[in-house]
This record gives C-alpha cells, structure tokens and sequence, in this order.
C-alpha cells in the first residue's frame, strides 16, 4: 500500500501547475448569488478534457459528471457558489485575483468551497487511471449551496433517480475527516397590532413593542439548550427585524423577526418552533418555519421549507473508518472534526441517510472572510486523500 500512495503522490505532483491553474480560473470567476453559470462552463471543459463522461447540467442547474462503471455508486460534491464579497476594496489582493502569496492562494471561495473542486476532479481521474475505482461509478456534483443547502442534491437524486453509496463533501476541514454537523431552521415569529399616528401613539397597539419582550427571551432560551458532547449545543439568536407602518410616524401595525436555530443531535425542527412558541404571551403572535422560493439561475423552481436535519456518524462506520485510514496513509490528521456551520450534508446525510463524510483544503474560520485564502499545498494534499479514498472503500 506504501507504493499506491507513493504513486498517487507522483501523479498529483505531476498535476501541480493544472491543478492550481484550474483553481485560479474557478476563483476569478464571480458565482455569487446561486449563479454559477460561468464557473459550471469553466467546469465542464475541465471534466470533458479529463474524459469524464455524460457531462450534464442537472435540473437545478448543478453540473455532473461520470468516471468509472462500476455498480457502487461514490459522489464527490464541491459547490461552485460563493457568498458576495462585500466591500471589494477591502481585498487587500482582490476578491477575484487568485493571486498567490508565500504559498497562500487569495480569493473568493479558494476556501468555501471551489478550493476542493480541481483536486477533487484530477483525484478521481488519477483513481481511474490507477484502477482504484474498480467496482465504482464516481460523481463529481458541482453544486448550488449557499442559500439552500442540500436543496439543488435533493433535486438530483428525486429528478434523476442517482442515490450515492457514499458522499464527499468538499467543504473546509483543514485536511481533517469531518463526521457530523449541525442542523439549523429559520423561524419567522410576527406581532400583530393595530396602527395609529405618531402623534396619539396611546390610540394604536405597537406591535414592535409586543416584540421587544420576546427578543428580550431569546437569550434565555439561547442559554439553556441541550449539548451533545462531539457536536456542542445548540443555538438560537435574532438575525433580522422588520415593521409594517403607513409612515415613519406611524405607529407599525406588525413586527417580524427572524430567528436562526441551530440543531444539535437530538433536537428536532418542531421542538425549536414548540420552545418559541412557548415565549409567546398572547395570540396576537404567529410562528411560522421560512421558504426558500428563489429560482435557481436556470429558472428552475423547487420551493424549500428551511429545515436543515443535523447529522453525525460514529468514527466506526465503515465510510468513516475508510476516511480515517485514508488520512493515516497520508500521514494527515486521525482526530476527526465536525462542522458548526450547514453543508449538502443536510440532506445527503440529515434527509436521504446517505453515508457521507466531509474533507477539504482551507480553514472553516476562513469561510464567508474577507482576504479569503487556502494553503496550495493543502489543495495538493487534499487531491492525495481524494484520489487514495476509493482504495479504502473498496475494502468495505
């Protein structure tokens, strides 16, 4: 086994100046806002260069390719959407530029997440090329992610009938296994009153005042939610206000907030909604769950309720034994990790229960950062973990 990865390091190595090129283009190329259309073109020359096969964008707009002919099914999901980046001059070397600097990459989603697409792609071409995907069909899923995740995974695998054995999910470890991550949800909780002018505001019901109380509660609440020892407690915090007023001397007749709830192992979509409720003095308050309704860039529509399942599989599963012993290979790093922050992994693993796992170049405390960055050698590495993968799974 010492000389299978000695040669996957040979070919990477040999792979270096494309690979980083490949990265270069992929982060000059905004794909901000769900829309990854140029980036998915830059893509798929990439793939139909490499001799990937049915080369296709799927219904959502996300971009698949094929290697491999294999009966067991292995999915490598790297997302090509990005966050905005904010004020651009901000960038000290450009949010687009790709410029590398001592041995750092610059950019735009170097980190979250097209960091991990070229390694991932020239990984399972090698793999191919090694016979390392025997009795494996692999998936390289471009995905949309940002806004809805797990949304554009769930439209492919319903639409077009492909379920994975195995998932890998591209998105920032540091080059360590990642085996779970919390879910989340987004409640909307909305005041009712009745308006009346500024003047004789004593007339009115002021709705944003009915609404101070409850966002007064919310760090109490926030304070007393349950703890999983891997994957730590969950939380609760207000991100957004909105009133409904005639004027701005008006006294606003409706107040929203929006509450951001993440899950840990153990809770449920509907406990969350069950413990705000719970703060809710009167029925002059509604709660409900949001929905996601944007159409993806292609103009196709799949409205989302924003409910995002948590997910963790013990370091004994066989994917995450595979992983493990991968990364031992390499001389990476055994201790596996888990995500605070929502991946595909919602659904893969939270909704479909695919056995999934996650890996990637790039801090997770880089992701959605202005001076964005990657190590390019951790891009080389994390391409070695890639490619040598398939050779543990097929032990499973």
């Amino acid at each position: 086994m010492s000389n299978l990865y000695g040669t996957i390091h040979s070919h990477i190595a040999s792979h270096r100046d494309a690979i980083i090129s490949f990265l270069r283009d992929l982060v000059a190329i905004p794909s901000y806002d769900s829309n990854i259309r140029a980036a998915a073109a830059r893509v798929e020359r990439e793939l139909r260069a490499l001799g990937f096969r049915d080369v296709h964008y799927a219904p959502y707009g996300d971009l698949v390719g094929k290697i491999g002919d294999g009966e067991k099914i292995l999915l490598y999901d790297s997302h090509l959407d990005t966050v905005g980046i904010g004020e651009p001059n901000a960038w000290k070397l450009g949010a687009f530029s790709g410029a590398i600097e001592d041995g750092l990459m610059h950019g735009r989603g170097t980190v979250d997440e097209k960091g991990s697409t070229p390694p991932m792609i020239y990984a399972l071409k090698i793999a191919h090329e090694l016979g390392l995907l025997a009795g494996f069909t692999a998936y390289y899923f471009g995905s949309i992610e940002e806004w809805c995740e797990g949304l554009s995974a769930q439209v492919f695998v319903e639409v077009e009938r492909v379920r994975p054995d195995f998932v890998v999910i591209g998105e920032p470890t540091n080059l360590r296994v990642v085996r779970a991550q919390k879910g989340r949800c987004e409640l909307c909780v909305t005041a009712h009153g009745a308006s009346a002018h500024g003047a004789s505001h004593w007339l009115g019901d002021n709705a944003l005042y009915k609404m101070a109380e409850i966002v007064r509660a919310i760090p109490a609440l926030d304070a007393r939610l349950p703890d999983d020892p891997f994957l730590g407690r969950g939380s609760i915090v207000a991100t957004h206000i909105d009133v409904r007023a005639g004027s701005l001397n008006a006294v606003p007749d409706r107040c929203s907030i929006v509450l951001d709830r993440r899950l840990t192992i153990g809770e449920t979509a509907e406990q969350a909604r069950a413990q705000v409720r719970a703060l809710l003095p009167t029925r002059d308050f509604e709660i409900e769950f949001l929905r996601y309704t944007q159409p993806s860039y292609n103009g196709y529509v799949r409205e989302h309720e924003q409910i995002f399942p948590a997910w963790l599989f013990d370091e004994t599963h066989p994917l995450i034994r595979a992983a493990i012993e991968t990364a031992r290979a390499l001389g990476l790093e055994t201790a596996t990790g888990k995500w605070n922050f929502s991946t595909n992994g919602a659904y893969w693993a939270g909704i479909a229960q695919i056995p999934a796992v996650g890996f990637g170049p790039g801090e997770e405390s880089m992701a959605h950062m202005v001076d964005e960055r990657v190590r390019v050698d951790d891009v080389l590495r994390a391409a070695e973990w890639y490619a040598a993968l398939p050779s543990q799974l097929a032990r499973i």
